[in-house]
């Protein structure tokens, strides 16, 4: 009830903070370990800005951010001059065919002693590995660099939130081997770089700042601005010897949790501290106090001091008390405790999290397989995404980017117009058994009663599709149709293959069953239509290039379709059905579907016709654990034994496409 009448003179709270802000009266700056660093006079007016309600309770809260799992590395100093030294521009991101060539010609110019190579000389290192992971390429480059006998590296250009941090770790391969280094980064970017640096314990990372986007200026423009920006910026970087007072920001990085109460205040108070220092999204949390955590932990196998895994970007390690503080901050039950921990491990692939960092804006989500789905009540029906379940889990999502994660928006999650809220929902397993169809949890192995969370990413929702017929084969057309739409950045201008997820509702699944008798059939049927006109791929990809620009005057759209036509491995096919208009018999065309990429999950409104493609990045499925005495947990909160959720498996069968092995059924 406190937390309700409170609401409103917490939303107000949080708009002023954030006019504050824009007019620079509140500076924070959120470091990648969550570490914040407020002016005293941002402190005293944020302070006097919190609606304070009637005197009641106050709140001893703890802090959601796991300590981070890197050691900083003492760096070498920098250089006293470039004449006669060796020197590595590498990187390719971001127009650098442009301003390498260029920064090569001036550090010649201005030091003809100096010896300089370029990234096909050198290659590069790729993204640092977090800790204890190991990667080949970085491997390979830091021996590379080793054997030319580079003094310094220059990486770049960081446009993008997934390339930055790409470049950044040819920086920190060079810093890490006792190499100066500086890295190329437009204006948005600069805090990215220092904060991928500093998650592979490189505490200060000099970085020369283009002005402006490096795809929308000319040639002229990138040559003139690398001779008078970024050139005078990088012998900075690079002669000028790092202070103590960088020093110790970027100490800021290897910060440490505490396990004890940070704060202690009123609910507004406790609302406003946590806006502060970067643990809250803007919406009011649930104070985390000692008590609601405690529950969150009786309702998981893990201890409270367990660590669970260690999150890149920032790597921290995450324990199970602070994915049950996020828990109680967003609004989520105990009793979800089980699933929470499970995305918490789902953000540890990399095929999920990969594009997690893009300006692109990819939405992470997932999906519940499994009778606890159904116990808890995660819905799969009309609205399930906005249920009171499903949107809490969501919450939690928004909540563990930033504090679990270290993904902050606008500093290294860059979603150029921002995102939407991630959300949870179902599939709904006996909906898609009935059909003969495998849920997605028994496709990837699982028994039909195992209890699996899968972790995606959409780069887009909302754009429903509704079949006007019964037709199996016309819908499965349709869905190819779609899937030629929905693709990674605009329409098929990213990379040829995309991973897409599927949601059909059970009134149409039953439709396309009809005709595809197994989830595998459909998806190969799909792969085998959706098919792209070469020429528009070519036109999409060559004028909506992220990242880069082609030069009409010396490579025209025609030989980049020849070159696609190779790469992509185009084909002579029967003109798609939905392009039959044209009067063509065939066309050249380009799959825009690839096996094992796509998820089909049957959920939604059973009473509508209606499909939807959503594009985005790969899955991560995890395995749901439960305590040993989850029943009589969840007998305590009214909940019905988990078995009585149970579907009967299905017999033993070997048709193409299903299980050969009996579902697998978890005992207790």
């Amino acid at each position: 009830m406190l937390y309700c009448l409170h609401l409103g003179s917490i939303l107000i709270m949080s708009v002023l903070s954030l006019r504050m802000k824009r007019l620079g009266g509140l500076v924070i700056k959120l470091l990648v370990s969550g570490v914040v660093a407020l002016s005293a006079t941002g402190e005293e007016v944020c302070r006097e800005g919190c609606m304070v309600g009637n005197a009641g309770d106050t709140y001893s809260v703890y802090s959601p951010v796991p300590p981070s799992d890197v050691n900083m590395i003492e760096q070498a100093a920098r250089l006293d001059s470039l004449d006669g030294k060796t020197i590595a521009i590498v990187g390719g991101s971001f127009m650098a065919k442009v301003t390498h060539p260029e920064l090569k010609r001036l550090i010649l110019a201005e030091y003809p002693r100096a010896k300089v190579y370029l990234l096909d000389e050198v290659g590069s290192a790729g993204p640092f590995p977090g800790p204890g992971m190991r990667s080949e390429r970085k491997v390979n480059f830091e021996n590379k660099l080793k054997e030319l006998g580079v003094h310094a590296v220059i990486s770049g250009n960081g446009g993008c939130g997934l390339c930055c941090p790409k470049e950044t770790g040819n920086c920190s391969v060079a810093e890490h081997a006792g190499i100066p280094s500086v890295m190329i980064v437009a204006p948005a970017f600069a805090e990215q770089a220092r904060g991928a640096a500093a998650a592979a314990g490189v505490p200060v990372l000099r970085v020369a700042v283009y002005p402006g986007a490096f795809t929308t200026h000319t040639r002229e423009e990138l040559i003139d601005n690398t001779r008078k920006v970024l050139w005078p910026q990088i012998k900075q970087a690079l002669l000028t010897p790092i202070t103590e007072e960088e020093k110790k920001q970027g100490t800021q990085f290897s910060s440490s949790s505490s396990i004890s109460p940070v704060f202690e205040g009123s609910l507004d108070e406790v609302n406003a501290y946590f806006l502060q220092q970067g643990w809250s999204d803007g919406l009011p949390i649930i104070p985390p106090t000692k008590e609601r955590i405690e529950e969150f932990l009786r309702f998981t196998p893990y201890a409270a001091d367990e660590q669970l895994i260690v999150l890149p970007i920032a790597n921290r390690a995450v324990t199970t008390r602070h994915v049950a503080i996020n828990g109680v901050m967003a609004g989520c039950k105990p009793e979800h405790m089980p699933v929470l921990v499970a995305f918490t491990k789902a953000m540890g692939n990399g095929y999920f999290r990969r594009t997690l960092c893009s300006t692109h804006a990819w939405n992470p989500y997932c999906w519940l397989n499994g009778p606890l789905a159904r116990q808890l009540g995660v819905d799969c029906g009309a609205g399930e995404i906005s249920s009171p379940v499903n949107a809490a889990i969501g919450r939690f999502i928004n909540l563990a980017m930033p504090n679990l994660g270290g993904y902050y928006p606008a500093i290294n999650r860059m979603g150029t117009f921002g995102y939407l809220m991630p959300w949870c929902m179902a599939e709904d397993d006996a909906a898609a058994y009935s059909l003969g169809w495998n849920p997605y949890h028994v496709q990837h192995g699982f028994g039909i009663n195992e209890n699996v969370l899968t972790a995606a990413s959409a780069l887009e929702w909302g754009n429903n599709m509704a079949p006007a017929t019964t037709d199996a084969a016309k819908i499965m057309e349709l869905l190819a149709w779609d899937a030629t739409q929905n693709e990674q950045f605009a329409v098929g201008s990213g990379t040829p293959f995309v991973y897409r997820t599927f949601v059909i509702t059970p009134s149409v699944a039953r439709n396309l069953a009809a005709g595809y008798s197994t989830k595998e059939k459909l998806e190969a049927a799909l792969i085998k239509t959706a098919r792209r006109p070469l020429m528009e791929r070519a036109y999409a990809n060559y004028w909506a290039n992220p990242g880069s620009a082609f030069s009409p005057q010396t490579y025209s759209v025609s030989r980049h379709a020849t070159k696609i036509a190779r790469s992509e491995n185009a084909e002579d096919t029967s003109t798609p059905p939905w392009l039959s208009w044209c009067g063509l018999k065939s066309l050249q065309t380009v799959p825009v579907m690839q096996t094992g990429k796509t998820a089909i999950i049957v959920t939604g409104d059973t009473d509508r016709n209606k499909t939807m493609c959503l594009p985005g990045g790969g899955y991560s499925s995890v395995r749901i654990e439960l305590p040993k005495n989850w029943d009589a947990l969840m007998e305590e909160k009214g909940y019905a034994p988990l078995r009585s959720f149970y579907l009967k498996p299905r017999k033993a069968t070997t048709e193409p496409g299903r299980s050969s092995a009996k579902p697998r059924i978890r005992r207790r």
